[in-house]
Parts: C-alpha cells; sequence; structure tokens
C-alpha cells in the first residue's frame, strides 16, 4: 500500500486529500495556511487542523509521501515550517511548491501547457516540451495580481470613486458599502484605506453580479480584467515560442473563481484568447490544484520505491 497526501494550500482556504493508488481514502478542507494572509500561528493552526481532519477520515497515523503547493511557498521558511509539521504527522518524504505548480501538474500531468491562475490573486505559467518553465505576473495583490478578485474588487471601488467625482451612475458604492457595513463614503474611504484593511477579493462577486446587471463601471472592471488574463497568457505563450523554440500549440488550461464563477470573465477570456491564437486549445472546465498535489506525491513515492 502506498498512502500518499496532496495539499492544496491557496489565498483563501486549504484542500487535502489522501489517496491509496486510484482510491481516494479521505478529502478535507480548512482555512488558508499563507502566511502572509492570514499570518504564521493561525497558518500553523489550519494545517495542523486539515492534517488532523483528513488522517482521521483515511483511518492513517502517516504516509509514504506528501507535496504541498502553497501560494507563498517560495517565502522564507514556508518549505521548512510546513516540512516539519509534516514529520509530526508522519510524512516519510515531502515536497513543498507553489499552488501554480501543483495546478500545473494537474492539467498537463508534467507535460507542456499554459495555466492561468485567476483566484484571490493571479499567476500564469508554462511549461514546454523541453521541461523548460515561463512564467508572468503574480507579483502580489500590491504590486501586480491583474485580473484577480483582489485586483477587481480593488479596481471597482477606485473607479468607482472617480465616477461619483464625475457624478456618473453606478451602485458600486452603495453595494460595498453594505457589505463593509459602512453609511457614508467618507467612512467607506477611510475603511477601505485603512491597514490591513477589508478583504478587497470577497467584493468581487458582488461586482461580477452588478456588471451581469449592466452597470457600467462593473463592467468595465471585469472587462480589463479578462483582457489582463489574456494579454498574460498570450506573453508566457511568446516566451515559449522565443526561449524553447516551440512551433506547436500547448494547450491552455485554467483555474479560480475569477473564471469559474464570473461568466463575463469568462467568456471574454474564452473569446479573446481565441481572437489571438485560433488554432490554441483551451480547456473549457476547471481543473483542481489537489489532483496535481495528489500526482506529485505519488512520484515522490515511486521514486522513494526505487531508491531503496
Amino acid at each position: 500500500m502506498s498512502v500518499v497526501l496532496g495539499i492544496d494550500g491557496g489565498g483563501t482556504r486549504t484542500r487535502a486529500s489522501i489517496v491509496d493508488g486510484e482510491r481516494t481514502l479521505a478529502f478535507a478542507e480548512s482555512g488558508s495556511i499563507k502566511r502572509l494572509r492570514v499570518g504564521a500561528a493561525v497558518a500553523e493552526q489550519n494545517l495542523r487542523e486539515v492534517l488532523a481532519e483528513v488522517y482521521k477520515q483515511a483511518g492513517v497515523t502517516g504516509v509514504r509521501a506528501a507535496s504541498a503547493g502553497v501560494a507563498s511557498a517560495a517565502m522564507p521558511g514556508v518549505p521548512e515550517w510546513i516540512k516539519a509539521v509534516f514529520a509530526e504527522f508522519g510524512v516519510e518524504r515531502s515536497e513543498v511548491v507553489g499552488d501554480e505548480v501543483i495546478a500545473l501538474d494537474a492539467a498537463f500531468r508534467g507535460g507542456a501547457g499554459v495555466l492561468q491562475i485567476a483566484g484571490t490573486g493571479t499567476n500564469c505559467i508554462g511549461r514546454a516540451p523541453d521541461g523548460g518553465r515561463e512564467s508572468a505576473g503574480g507579483w502580489s495583490s500590491r504590486l501586480g495580481d491583474e485580473g484577480s478578485g483582489y485586483w477587481i474588487g480593488l479596481h471597482a471601488v477606485r473607479r468607482a470613486l472617480h465616477a461619483y467625482d464625475r457624478e456618473e451612475p453606478t451602485r458600486v458604492l452603495e453595494v460595498v458599502g453594505g457589505i463593509w457595513g459602512t453609511e457614508s463614503i467618507e467612512e467607506l474611504v477611510n475603511l477601505g484605506d485603512s491597514t490591513p484593511g477589508p478583504d478587497f477579493a470577497a467584493l468581487a462577486p458582488a461586482i461580477s453580479e452588478l456588471a451581469e446587471k449592466g452597470d457600467a463601471v462593473a463592467l468595465g472592471v471585469l472587462q480589463q480584467a479578462s483582457a489582463d488574463l489574456v494579454e498574460t497568457v498570450l506573453l508566457v505563450r511568446a516566451k515559449l515560442r522565443r526561449k524553447h523554440n516551440l512551433t506547436e500549440e500547448v494547450p491552455v488550461a485554467w483555474i479560480g473563481s475569477v473564471i469559474g464563477k464570473a461568466r463575463l470573465v469568462r467568456e471574454a477570456f474564452f473569446a479573446g484568447l481565441h481572437e489571438a491564437a485560433p488554432a490554441m486549445p483551451v480547456l473549457q472546465t476547471e481543473v483542481a490544484g489537489i489532483e496535481g498535489a495528489v500526482w506529485r506525491a505519488q512520484r515522490l513515492a515511486e521514486a522513494a520505491s526505487v531508491s531503496r
């Protein structure tokens, strides 16, 4: 029996799955383990909670291998503390990689392709047939992440404030005020400008709903978000073609609630890619990052068996 563990640690929640061969033994969820988002103490608590729950469901006390895809994997100290917790839970062999890595492998199982991540944050990563990787975006909520849930919420408020100055109609400030519990525009601005501030990404579903109803500000934000997501995919595609002598089209996959749940973004994303590169295959359904984590954990377990 080769039981393995996969962890998908995104910016909002963490998913864990224990698998034995083709059989899923357990699945559990908890809060985020991204330290930048929830802090070190809460991140570790969430990891321990999800591990305890998934182990309990599976009826195991350890696993052969574990792969964790985490949004902040490149931060100093992050792989070390996750591996230390894994060791306490009887994980024999483990790795900690970026959440974009497990999502890429969920889509392409080690093969070539381009993956657009569009959830709380954004990132785009591509892999050539020679194994070389290229990326674009993912520069954090303050410095980048165009087209993300955070970006949509923040820029909807920004554009709505400009519309307020120009006396142009929009319901964005009214709806955001209702979500934040503010009673005046001054109170809304003070809260929006506070530190650490409100969760702008949580506004994205409401902005999408307003856009569906024809709100010009909300619609403009979603149009820009989809255009930015298309541009990032095409940039990674161009890098793969230029740096890795790629001549044939590789498929595009995607993951994240911005594309998955916002119809206007999704349709514009598909249409924009088709217009720019008609021969480029685009997966119509969202990939599941946890599947990539499990696949990678299984490869780790296999490598351990060979080396013995």
